[in-house]
């Protein structure tokens, strides 16, 4: 496929092929789902908690005889139905990773890179960056590319403070480098922009 390359003021530098096997993948919805399944599994804590009927504090006594009294029956202060009492079938610490083998991972992300830019959502930059890691620079660097008040991952070559820095306040937006590159981040997006410098460390990843 043939992308326009533009420079940071939005004007056209030239064209750039980028292979079909990255960019023109035919789409797997079920692969996507897994990869996006996956990828949010992976984020949770599992750090939640509560007290079964053994482990709240609470008499053992029968709280009144079995029979006579016209109330229903009761056989601890600990039951689930009473105010107080355990929590049937609670959450407890747990893992919730689920993970896909490597070639689907990376079949996952060719298939949304293609998705998006066959809508028109990928767009490649001569040199992303900004001078200092100062929000109203990345904001002046996305109005000058067309992409302001839209969902935008900026995808880099390499690691660059200052432009994570200034667009860490900016909602809906996210720099990563393409090392890091994964499905939910491209699909969350409604424009990735990729560095010039970065489109070859994509295809060697991905194209594996």
């Amino acid at each position: 496929m043939e992308f326009e390359v533009t420079t940071r003021e939005g004007a056209s530098s030239g064209k750039i092929d980028l292979p079909d096997s990255v960019f023109k993948v035919r789409a797997r919805k079920h692969l996507l789902y897994e990869a996006v399944r996956s990828y949010l599994a992976n984020q949770r804590h599992g750090t939640g908690s509560t007290k079964g009927r053994s482990e709240v504090k609470a008499s053992g006594r029968k709280p009144w005889r079995q029979k006579g009294l016209g109330r229903a029956r009761a056989g601890s202060a600990a039951s689930p139905i009473w105010v107080g009492g355990g929590v049937a079938h609670g959450p407890k610490p747990r893992s919730y990773y689920y993970s896909l083998p490597k070639k689907a991972r990376r079949l996952a992300t060719r298939t949304a890179l293609s998705v998006k830019a066959s809508e028109g959502g990928v767009k490649v930059v001569e040199s992303l960056g900004v001078s200092e890691p100062k929000t109203k620079r990345a904001v002046e660097l996305m109005r000058a590319l067309g992409i302001h008040d839209r969902k935008c991952l900026f995808v880099l070559s390499a690691r660059d403070h200052n432009m994570i820095r200034a667009t860490n306040n900016i909602p809906g937006v996210k720099t990563t480098v393409s090392r890091d590159l994964n499905t939910y981040d491209v699909l969350n997006s409604d424009f990735v922009v990729i560095d010039k410098d970065a489109v070859g460390a994509i295809v060697e990843v991905l194209g594996r």
